[in-house]
């Protein structure tokens, strides 16, 4: 029996993969079919998908053998209302698994990293994840279940990150966003990744190479060191480097460049003046901020006043990237900067 489906290239499959499962929309009853270079997604009913997710089809899908439960939470104890209550979705990063618990959950931790750590095939490490803190963004994580430490090496894309969880910040949330944005740099730009992170902007720009030279920015210091370690890994030495800065320091030192990237979702607002002042002449700036759902639809204008003076701005595009919260979205807002006046 045909069964509706989205087909991805092969390489975007663990990204879609994850997207899928925070919108409760892959099917979990059947398997995914390999087709060569792309994947066929079963789908479960539901609105239309963002068009540049995957194309739309009709596949035949077999079922999933029973051996494996389809839902981690089938492996925790409890009745089926109490397994529905628990959370539904988690992020694999490397060998390591995050999930979110709301509090009348915390005390199962422990019983939830053990099915986790069971489910997820090469789990090694399994964590309560609090969320980030402070100005070098730290994750708060809990351990729950398995062994070691939280660094570990995360394939996204076409890159291989270095990443310590605790220490540095990454979202592998956000793989869509670091493919799109390579995607949109053209040949012989000079591009700045700021508050970049473990740095999958900058490294995902480089193995792209069409940028003349890449400028990742942290005032993180162990952020910058795990940039620098995946820099050496693929020899990107002489395209890219990872600089350990405060973002207003390094702009005011620094010449314009073609295109600037700002993933600081929750402060990013407050510097965006001299951000903009980094952005060149018919350069682009890519600016990701949590956005209240009532003020989606004009926010991308309102931020075009805050980016100062001089040569015009304007909205490229913008779109949401995922739910945040109840009453939020993750937004992507890319502005485009004009000639200057004469």
């Amino acid at each position: 029996m045909m069964e509706p489906a989205l087909l991805v290239p092969r390489h975007r499959g663990e990204e879609v993969r994850r997207i899928l499962v925070e919108l409760g929309r892959i099917r979990l009853d059947l398997e995914i079919r390999h087709e060569g270079e792309r994947l066929a997604f079963p789908l479960e009913p539901g609105p239309a998908l963002p068009p540049d997710l995957g194309e739309t089809s009709e596949r035949e899908f077999r079922p999933v053998a029973r051996s494996q439960p389809a839902d981690y939470r089938d492996l925790v104890r409890g009745s089926a209302e109490e397994r529905a209550r628990l959370p539904r979705s988690f992020d694999v990063v490397g060998d390591i698994v995050l999930i979110r618990l709301p509090d009348d959950q915390l005390d199962r931790g422990p019983e939830i990293g053990a099915a986790l750590l069971r489910f997820v095939p090469g789990a090694r490490l399994v964590g309560a994840d609090h969320g980030v803190h402070g100005r070098e963004r730290r994750r708060h994580i809990e351990r729950l279940a398995g062994s070691g430490g939280w660094r570990t090496r995360h394939r996204e894309n076409h890159a291989e990150l270095e990443v310590d969880l605790e220490r540095a910040y990454f979202s592998p949330r956000l793989a869509r966003e670091h493919a799109l944005v390579a995607s949109a740099v053209g040949s012989g730009e000079r591009v700045y990744d700021l508050c970049c992170g473990v740095g999958p902007f900058a490294v995902q720009i480089a193995l792209a190479g069409k940028a003349t030279r890449v400028v990742a920015v942290d005032s993180n210091r162990d952020a910058i060191d795990l940039v620098r370690a995946t820099i050496d890994r693929y020899a990107l030495g002489g395209r890219v480097e990872a600089v350990e800065a405060d973002v207003e320091e390094f702009v005011a030192a620094h010449p314009a460049a073609d295109r600037v990237v700002l993933n600081l979702p929750h402060e990013g607002i407050k510097y965006l003046p001299s951000v903009a002042r980094a952005v060149a002449s018919a350069g682009h700036l890519h600016f990701y901020e949590v956005v209240p759902r009532a003020e989606l639809e004009h926010r991308a204008e309102a931020i075009v006043s805050t980016l100062g003076e001089g040569a015009p701005w304007s909205v490229v595009e913008w779109h949401v990237v995922h739910p945040y919260s109840p009453a939020s979205d993750l937004v992507s807002m890319t502005f485009s900067r004009g000639p200057e006046r004469n």
